[in-house]
């Protein structure tokens, strides 16, 4: 058991890609972070004697310190935060800890500048991958990351103008290759394959290129987000009823994919 204060790296990891997923504040040295650019998913660097100073932007949100053993740093970091209000945990073990237990590792340069939220853009009138990405954008690399949907023939002009990046497009980063989609390229370049991302994948994947055969789970996402397409005028609505849909999928693919249900119970084959 984690010691007073901490929290283990399995315990986080039940909490990351979820809505309680806390706060997470990387403090390692720049030594250290230099010798392994990565970050925890929507971690954010700060310096180990200032995170004081990120209090009142967190608020009642819980958090976790990381450094590198999860000894000295972390342990006076989090103190500060509490010291300023703000409830804060050790992770035990630190980054060496989090890497060890195979905690996903995003690398650092195509994470958000800290202090500042992320700005995307991609085509209106989302269906499958336009929600799908957004919402693996907010629980995983950037939980504040806004969202322009436009026009199909203005996303790269919108992109230039306002400093977005732009995806599932013809032509950039985050689009499809191949046989798979944007939702698959998000997870290879910010190296989050895992069993239940990649669960989740196949599911998107069969839904938003009409490959059903790829997973069961397939046909009754394109329902859904049929139907939701169909209820919301407004993409922005549209995308947090959605969000809550790949919350409850995501639950689905990490601990729930191997259970059944029938009904009457009992009932014979």
């Amino acid at each position: 058991m984690p010691g007073f204060g901490m929290i283990s790296a399995v315990q986080l990891s039940r909490l990351i890609g979820t809505p309680e997923a806390p706060v997470l504040i990387d403090v390692r040295t720049d030594e250290d972070f230099a010798a392994d650019a990565r970050l925890l998913p929507c971690a954010r660097r700060a310096a180990h004697d200032r995170v004081g100073d990120l209090a009142p932007g967190i608020g009642a949100q819980p958090v976790v310190v990381v450094c590198q053993r999860g000894r000295k740093l972390s342990e006076g970091a989090a103190a500060l935060l509490r010291a300023a209000g703000t409830g804060a945990e050790v992770l035990e073990g630190g980054w060496e800890g989090a890497v060890a237990a195979g905690l996903p590792a995003l690398p650092a340069g195509l994470m958000p500048d800290a202090g500042k939220a992320s700005l995307w853009v991609t085509r209106h009138r989302p269906k499958i991958d336009r929600i799908a990405c957004p919402w693996l954008i907010r629980r995983f690399i950037d939980p504040a990351a806004r969202f322009l949907f436009v026009a199909p023939s203005e996303v790269m002009g919108v992109a230039e103008r306002f400093g977005a990046t732009p995806f599932d497009v013809e032509g950039v980063r985050f689009s499809h290759r191949g046989e798979t989609c944007s939702f698959d390229a998000f997870i290879a370049d910010y190296g989050l394959a895992g069993p239940a991302l990649d669960r989740l994948a196949r599911v998107v994947r069969g839904a938003d290129t009409d490959r059903h055969d790829l997973a069961p789970q397939a046909a009754g996402l394109l329902a859904l987000s049929v139907g939701l397409s169909r209820l919301y005028r407004d993409d922005l609505a549209q995308l947090a009823a959605g969000i809550g849909l790949y919350d409850a999928l995501y639950r689905w693919a990490r601990d729930g994919f191997d259970e059944g249900h029938d009904w009457p119970a009992g009932r014979q084959a």
